[in-house]
């Protein structure tokens, strides 16, 4: 099966779990990819982080262990040694990111994935905590 669309997805995050629905709210069945069972390669890292428009630290999950136990924080750390780490441990790597046709964008909110998205929302779409994003005729609120 070859899909247009592409999510790195924890299953166990609410803002990964709402953009996954938001692109099946579409029809479109992406490729899901389950980044702490398959990580990215580096390059394939290197480029997500890249095309998104993001630097290193900007892709980075902060409020995790593994960034307070090796004080990631700290300015000494290069961006080639914190790709290392988020190699090291993949929990480390923000989520979701999604590839699409369009783009590539780290997408928290979940939202930021309608940006990328060729395909029209069918259906209304409500976050997991409630918050209206896509009303009943399809039509984006927020």
């Amino acid at each position: 099966m070859s899909s247009k669309v592409k999510i790195y997805h924890n299953p166990a995050c609410g803002t990964s779990r709402n953009t996954l629905a938001l692109i099946r709210n579409t029809g479109e069945e992406p490729e899901i990819i389950e980044y702490l069972l398959n990580p990215p390669s580096k390059s394939e890292l290197i480029n997500l982080i890249e095309k998104s428009g993001l630097s290193v630290r900007e892709a980075i999950r902060k409020n995790v262990e593994h960034f307070e136990a090796h004080n990631l924080d700290q300015q000494h750390w290069t961006d080639e040694q914190l790709i290392q780490f988020m190699l090291e441990y993949p929990i480390l790597i923000n989520r979701p990111f999604v590839v699409t046709e369009l783009g590539v964008k780290l997408c928290r909110p979940s939202e930021l994935v309608l940006d990328i998205l060729s395909a029209p929302q069918l259906g209304a779409f409500i976050k997991e905590d409630g918050e209206i994003i896509i009303d009943k005729n399809g039509k984006r609120i927020k």
